[in-house]
């Protein structure tokens, strides 16, 4: 930090809440409500993470993060996941190609729409394993192999998977492992019925509204590393740890209520992602340091996936959200 020009630091903050407030507005002439979503997926693009979206159909999933990718001015590309999709399908293909007149047989890389910088995987829990997996180790690793040939994906690159929590039959569950690469996992609910009376007022005219970028795909790398640069108080890092840390049920620090319905806990991976997007959120909220707040705001969209209940939470109806809740009054900030 100490060799960071002052100057060109303060210039770029006040570019990315610009950046920020602009971005909202620019959404908010399609999508109404769900602020907390919104949030969350801005955080995850400012961090340069992945979101999985659990959502009901009909919730405005794939219009919010189409009008998002255009406001940001970055290339959108979509993917219905079914139950015959092939890794191809994601990352594409070599085919054979004849040069004509010589009659010389080559191979030509034909890109799949992995190769995109905002990618919609709809209903990624319809896809077998397989597929699945071809889209994650692309998440994780930001490159694909095909046929022994290493392809470097665009960057930044932003995955948001949805999945419908309803009709299961026929469905491949993601397992921890790989669920454990998304930063959030997003909840999208109905909205209330004023916010309702807005859809209806402005999708059954024939106004169409005019989204603009705001943004390009150079400054948005540039925000991922500014928000690595905001600074968070050890006491504030080590609530962070001490909330993760409280979800492994063989932990000392664990409450009685976690041994009782937890299986596992969450991963290192969780309290860094914890931290990372609190950073986010406080620059967001034109704050330059980290809080309890934004910790204690985000620990249930980053652990949910995170943590896995055993069949006694399952019997007394308890779900992953119930238990954070619990954890959040079980561990308190520790104020110096």
């Amino acid at each position: 930090m100490a060799t960071v020009d002052t100057a060109a630091l303060r210039s770029q903050v006040e570019r990315f809440q610009e950046v920020h407030d602009s971005l909202v507005r620019e959404v908010r002439k399609v999508i109404v409500g769900q602020e907390e979503v919104l949030e969350q997926l801005m955080i995850a693009l400012f961090v340069g993470g992945h979101c999985l979206i659990t959502g009901m159909p009909g919730t405005a999933k794939t219009l919010l993060v189409r009008t998002m990718a255009q406001t940001l001015g970055l290339e959108f590309r979509r993917i219905q996941f079914t139950p015959d999709l092939m890794p191809s399908d994601i990352t594409g293909t070599d085919i054979l190609e004849e040069e004509p007149g010589t009659g010389r047989r080559f191979w030509t890389f034909v890109k799949g729409p992995i190769f995109g910088n905002v990618l919609l995987a709809d209903e990624i829990n319809r896809t077998p394993p397989k597929t699945q997996a071809a889209l994650l180790e692309a998440m994780q690793e930001l490159s694909c192999t095909v046929r022994g040939n290493h392809y470097n994906l665009p960057r930044p690159f932003f995955v948001l998977a949805t999945q419908n929590p309803i009709e299961l039959e026929g469905t491949y569950p993601l397992p921890e492992a790989q669920l454990d690469r998304f930063l959030f996992n997003t909840l999208l609910d109905y909205l209330g019925e004023e916010e309702e009376m807005q859809v209806i007022e402005r999708t059954t005219t024939t106004a169409v509204p005019d989204v603009q970028p705001v943004t390009n795909a150079e400054e948005i790398l540039g925000f991922q590393q500014l928000v690595r640069m905001v600074p968070i108080a050890e006491e504030v890092a080590r609530h962070a740890i001490a909330l993760v840390r409280a979800t492994r049920p063989r932990d000392g620090s664990a409450p009685d209520f976690v041994k009782k319905y937890v299986n596992f806990g969450a991963s290192v991976r969780g309290a860094q992602n914890l931290v990372l997007s609190a950073k986010a959120r406080a620059l967001m909220r034109g704050r330059y340091h980290v809080t309890f707040d934004d910790i204690r705001a985000l620990m249930p969209p980053v652990l949910r996936h995170r943590i896995l209940l055993n069949f006694q939470a399952e019997s007394d109806r308890l779900t992953p959200d119930d238990i954070l809740a619990r954890l959040l009054d079980a561990v308190p900030p520790r104020r110096s």
